[in-house]
């Protein structure tokens, strides 16, 4: 009887310590600097996707690094009483190049499909003469459907 336990041990203390297989560290984690893409990429988000007449959407917006300002149009922003089919707001960027506002629908707006285009700029102003200069960076619209104001949804 008191072999067999000896006999584990012994195999137990020449095959060394179990332990769990380890995954591969992450290209980031083993040393390597962690890529630089996302300070190029460009992209838009709007929330909610398909808004109502008389709602606020949040525009969430990255653009390169470079840029330092964004124009951000579409024809669901027009305003009540303009005459302008087609609204701009612009978007002041941070240093990482990320941007957010909140923009309204108007009741107005025509319902249906609509495209919102972002342009990423980079602007810099002459002091002396102040007369500003801008920089096309990068672009990129996103499509946005605006559906017909209905009163249950503030209830």
């Amino acid at each position: 009887m008191r072999s067999v336990p000896a006999m584990a041990a012994i195999t137990a203390l020449l095959l060394g310590p179990v332990a769990p297989a380890q995954a591969a560290p992450a290209p980031g984690e083993a040393g390597d600097p962690p890529s630089d893409s996302w300070k190029r990429r460009t992209s838009l988000l709007v929330m909610p996707q398909r808004p109502r007449q008389n709602n606020v959407v949040r525009i969430l917006a990255h653009c390169p690094t470079a840029a330092n300002h964004a124009l951000i149009g579409s024809t669901a922003f027009r305003l009540k009483g303009s005459a302008r089919l087609y609204r701009e707001v612009g978007l002041g960027l941070s240093d990482r190049g990320l941007g957010r506002r909140s923009v309204a629908i108007s009741y107005y707006a025509p319902l249906g499909h609509h495209v919102v285009h972002m342009t990423c700029v980079k602007v810099t102003i002459d002091k002396r003469t102040r007369v500003s200069h801008r920089k096309v960076i990068s672009r990129y619209a996103l499509p946005l459907q605006v559906r017909r104001f209905r009163i249950g949804q503030f209830f």
